[in-house]
């Protein structure tokens, strides 16, 4: 204790101090375990962390993590998107909300390829909004479509949030895989809905295409389904199927899906050796920086663990009597709230090592849980003052676009996304009837 003070509470705030201060993520996670190891540790400090390296750099799942990451680069550097927001616009572009359904329905598919949180938002960003400013679509509902489809790389396999959050819980990450593609399909329909209920009410904020533009005779949709989307559909049916049916690991469907990806831009003549290069260069850039994260979080969470975090955790919630749901409530709260302030490696390393131990003691459905969990980091990554969301977009959006038009747009997406949350909260089959079907 110092002036009272639990150590532990000591080390968030420490931490937060050092991020406010400017400090990067990891490197605040790394500082405050080294301060905070020192009184436990002391001259063995480095030695115990190293350990915690160590640990971190043997575990195998983390090795699907570089090889997702390059699916996402790949895709990136193609022209494999321009050709799919064109395909989409063909097909749904006479619907109301013509252009924001495209664009939700591009960034699903680029979530399924990617699994990186940002990629996918500033990717369809950088092709989407223009087209939409040039058809006078409202700047609210361009920000909130933009935002809300980026999400959704949180959500949608292969997501690497996913594959940390199920190696932090100690579970199969082809389950949690499964557990959410029943809510992130809930999680698109209701952002449909919301689009095409918007553009039928308020017609100004979403004009329909002029009809020279988007009409097509059956012929031509076919050609142009069968030639913007059939292939990369193939591509993430063969990554996910692979690990649903049990035939791969992720790591090993990671791999499958890197040849993929490749060859797809081979057969769309996008392949040259810059864009391996640069793909390669981008690759490596996120995956050190994530590598960094996970090992300062996991050095985070084991001085926390000896200081007595995990006990003091204990001790709070016997003294508030929670049950099983107000564990839960509290988990998913804490989730958000970090979310504010921490990046989503950050969130679970730190989180889901302190509640592990007691969602076992209570026999809560990891899975379910989990489901749960993915869907409120998805949320927090949304959600205003402090949404990562928000500065994506900033980066990459028109001078006239404000903060302002921003926050609104993502509002009505937020609403979508806790009704996800709920509708799981009291249909749990929701996230577990497909896990099931894998045992």
């Amino acid at each position: 204790m110092l002036f009272d003070i639990p150590i532990p509470l000591l080390m968030f705030a420490t931490l937060f101090a050092f991020i406010f201060l400017g400090v990067p993520v990891a490197f605040a996670l790394i500082g405050t375990s080294f301060l905070f190891g020192l009184s436990i540790f002391g001259q063995v400090t480095g030695l115990q962390l190293w350990n915690q390296l160590f640990d971190v750099a043997s575990r195998y799942v983390l090795a699907a993590v570089p090889m997702f990451i390059f699916m996402g680069a790949v895709l990136e550097r193609s022209r494999l998107a321009e050709r799919l927001f064109h395909s989409m616009r063909m097909l749904v572009g006479n619907l109301p909300g013509g252009l924001a359904l495209a664009t939700i329905a591009m960034c699903a598919l680029f979530a399924a390829g990617t699994g990186i949180v940002g990629a996918v938002e500033v990717l369809v960003g950088l092709i989407a909004i223009p087209a939409m400013m040039r058809y006078g679509y409202s700047r609210s509902l361009i920000a909130g479509t933009i935002c809300a489809g980026g999400s959704l790389g949180t959500m949608i396999p292969p997501s690497i949030v996913v594959v940390i959050y199920a190696a932090m819980a100690q579970i199969s990450i082809g389950e949690l895989f499964a557990a959410v593609l029943i809510p992130g399909s809930m999680m698109v329909v209701l952002f449909v809905v919301y689009i095409v209920g918007h553009a039928m009410l308020f017609p100004a904020d979403a004009p329909r295409l002029p009809a020279d533009d988007v009409s097509l005779p059956l012929s031509a949709r076919l050609r142009v389904f069968a030639e913007g989307v059939i292939p990369p559909l193939i591509l993430i049916v063969a990554v996910i199927g692979s690990i649903l049916a049990g035939i791969a690991s992720p790591t090993e469907a990671a791999a499958v899906g890197s040849i993929g990806v490749v060859l797809l831009t081979i057969w769309y003549r996008d392949f040259s050796p810059k864009m391996l290069f640069d793909a390669l260069m981008k690759t490596i850039t996120i995956n050190t920086m994530v590598v960094f994260i996970v090992i300062g979080g996991t050095m985070f969470a084991g001085v926390f663990l000896v200081h007595g975090g995990s006990r003091m955790v204990d001790d709070l919630i016997s003294a508030w009597d929670l049950g099983p749901t107000g564990v839960m409530l509290m988990f998913l709260a804490v989730l958000f709230l970090l979310g504010f302030v921490l990046d989503w490696v950050s969130v679970v390393l730190i989180a889901v090592p302190l509640f592990v131990p007691i969602i076992k003691v209570h026999g809560i459905d990891p899975i379910w849980l989990g489901a749960m969990a993915v869907v409120m980091i998805q949320t927090s990554y949304l959600t205003p003052p402090m949404a990562p969301s928000i500065f994506y977009l900033r980066s990459i959006a028109p001078p006239e676009m404000t903060f302002g038009e921003m926050y609104r747009g993502v509002a009505p997406f937020v609403v979508c996304q806790l009704l996800t949350l709920a509708l799981i909260a009291v249909a749990p089959w929701t996230a577990t009837w497909l896990p099931s079907l894998m045992r």
